[in-house]
């Protein structure tokens, strides 16, 4: 499904791009399909609010281009390979990616990079990170919930057991490391807590004795 939801999405990018963010999209574009496919798509869900190859100029009139640009939140995601950022750079090319990052901040974009070696490799900590990050745009009237914690609680309130991993993994639609983020962020906030606060590790959870008071919001 991702690929024919991510070629969709490239051929309608490039029917509304001209000039030079028309050729850098009809480039193999493996990068970019690396962190769609990794972390934006199992986050997101969709490609709505995105722009790839998203056009800046810098304080000195050069265009530069940002990988995949939300639009929402102004996010500006990016996937590195360490050869043609890291090992093989020189001086001229070093400044010109710290002027990249000043203008991404002058332009009010928040830069948020992932290197190829992340992507591959620790997938689930990437993804797990950049929920933590959204957490502060995903809140809601009622009490500060995300939208992850408003559907643990809902859901919570009608299971007649303790909540377990799995579940929240089925109500939010997410990965494990994603879902653990989900249940921290609820204890710390004092949504949930242990069912059993004998233990070192814990793997069933009840709702918090303050939930009591947000249920007539989240109905």
């Amino acid at each position: 499904m991702f690929e024919q939801e991510f070629r969709r999405f490239v051929e309608e990018q490039k029917s509304g791009a001209v000039g030079r963010r028309l050729e850098m999209l009809e480039k193999d574009l493996i990068g970019e399909e690396k962190l769609f496919r990794e972390v934006l798509w199992p986050i997101f869900g969709s490609f709505k609010g995105f722009v790839m190859q998203y056009e800046l100029v810098t304080l000195t009139g050069v265009t530069i281009y940002v990988d995949a640009f939300y639009e929402p939140y102004r996010i500006g995601f990016e996937s590195e390979g360490f050869v043609a950022h890291a090992e093989n750079i020189s001086r001229d090319r070093f400044d010109f990616e710290r002027s990249r990052v000043r203008t991404m901040a002058s332009r009010g974009v928040t830069y948020y990079p992932y290197t190829w070696d992340e992507l591959n490799k620790k997938p689930e900590a990437c993804r797990s990170a950049l929920y933590e990050f959204l957490g502060k745009y995903r809140t809601s009237v009622d009490g500060g919930l995300t939208l992850y914690e408003r559907e643990v609680v809902r859901n919570a309130l009608l299971l007649d057991r303790a909540v377990r991993i799995e579940d929240v993994c089925e109500w939010i639609g997410r990965c494990p490391d994603v879902s653990r983020s989900v249940l921290k962020s609820m204890i710390e906030k004092n949504l949930l807590k242990p069912k059993r606060s004998d233990r070192i590790r814990h793997h069933e959870y009840q709702l918090a004795e303050r939930v009591t008071g947000l249920i007539k919001n989240l109905r």
